[in-house]
């Protein structure tokens, strides 16, 4: 091996909980707004990880002045943030007025068939997170749902099971 190779050795548990905070750290920090809060923190956090960990709740707290029930009171009250990492892909249907309307329900009963899931949330192999979204913003294309952010409008449940198999590679 040449002398400036060094071999790759995963990182201890301590030394991937110090990049964690390191990567929370970051966030808050690069925050580029004349007012920082507690919101726009944990926005900024969750932007970077994918979810909010339980150690960006006291940082967050220190580094804004706020004691940690009042973030956790913040980041409690709205429902998109997670605290848990996310899955490898996002899939939503939109079951707003517009979609309902044209078939959301069966597009939400194939996508749930095809997941393995009953209701919304993540598959327990990690390969996805279903969300059901009341408006992906295209409701003339309703019924709509979305794979990673790509929008697919007018499908039909046979279109949304295709969709849902060629995301998790079958």
């Amino acid at each position: 091996m040449p002398p400036d190779v060094t071999p790759k050795i995963g990182l201890t548990a301590e030394a991937e909980s110090e990049a964690l905070k390191q990567r929370i750290q970051s966030a808050v920090e690069s925050q580029k707004r004349p007012t920082v809060t507690v919101l726009s923190s944990l926005l900024a956090i969750e932007d970077e990880l994918g979810f909010i960990p339980e150690e960006a709740i006291e940082l967050v707290a220190s580094h804004s002045g706020a004691t940690i029930n009042e973030v956790w009171g913040v980041a409690s009250f709205y429902p998109n943030f997670r605290f848990s990492p996310p899955a490898e892909h996002m899939v939503e249907v939109c079951w707003g007025p517009s979609c309902h309307l044209v078939g959301a329900t069966e597009v939400i009963g194939a996508v749930l068939g095809e997941l393995g899931l009953e209701s919304e949330g993540d598959t327990p192999d990690g390969v996805a997170t279903l969300k059901l979204n009341t408006c992906l913003g295209a409701c003339s294309q309703a019924p709509v749902m979305s794979i990673d952010h790509r929008l697919m409008g007018r499908i039909t449940p046979a279109a949304a099971s295709s969709g849902i198999a060629a995301m998790k590679g079958n």
